[in-house]
Formats: structure tokens, C-alpha cells, sequence
């Protein structure tokens, strides 16, 4: 039996400011409401769910760890339109055939976005 990746837990000091960052930034969709103890993030497009889960004092936030990264098409059209919602972008950075930049959630978690998966290869 082969497990697949298909939910990622993102603990979080503000639940609500947290699935609303990634409702408003990356298109998930979401209740808000909290259930459980978590809120379900749904994709738009496809790919995992995520889970709020409230973090605990002790937790420390934003380590280097886990790095989510989102695939898009157009990192240049996707970071025009973050900028212009609120969310900034370091640089853009080139590599072997596509372009990433990177930036941080309400509770430090680094985040890519990628057109890695949509490379043509031997491209430069």
C-alpha cells in the first residue's frame, strides 16, 4: 500500500487570520468555521487540503522545516496580483528553466511559488 500527501496541518497562533490569508492569497476555499478543533482549507484548483490547527504556546512557528510551494504558470502575473492584495514577494530567482520567489503566512511559515512544474526540460 502507497500513502499520498493529500492534507498538510499548518499550526497557527490566529486560526482565522491564517485561513484567511490562504483564502484570499492562494484561492482556497473555506467555512472559517472552526470544527474539531481545525479549519478545512479546500483547494480551488486541485492539490492538498489544509488544516488550521491552533498552536499551542510552546510551539515555535516558522522554522525552516516545511516550506509549502504552489505551483502557478505565471510567477511575474501572480506576484503583480498578490502585491496589488497585500502580499509582498522577495525576488524573483531563476533556475534551470523556471522561476520561484518566496515569501511568509501570519505565522512566519515560508511559502514558494513555482512554475517548476510547468518547465519545459532542457530549457534555460
Amino acid at each position: 500500500m502507497t500513502p499520498s500527501l493529500n492534507t498538510i496541518i499548518i499550526y497557527a497562533r490566529d486560526m482565522k487570520k491564517t485561513a484567511e490569508f490562504y483564502r484570499k492569497h492562494f484561492g482556497f476555499q473555506t467555512t472559517g468555521e472552526v470544527i474539531e478543533g481545525l479549519i478545512e482549507l479546500l483547494p480551488s484548483n486541485g492539490g492538498a487540503t489544509i488544516l488550521i490547527h491552533q498552536a499551542a504556546k510552546s510551539v515555535k512557528l516558522g522554522q525552516v522545516g516545511v516550506k509549502l510551494s504552489f505551483d502557478v504558470h505565471d510567477v511575474h502575473g501572480f506576484i503583480a496580483e498578490a502585491t496589488q492584495n497585500g502580499l509582498e514577494f522577495g525576488p524573483i530567482h531563476i533556475a534551470n528553466g523556471y522561476a520561484f520567489a518566496n515569501t511568509k503566512d501570519p505565522n512566519n511559515n515560508t511559502i514558494s511559488i513555482s512554475n517548476r512544474a510547468f518547465r519545459k526540460i532542457g530549457e534555460d
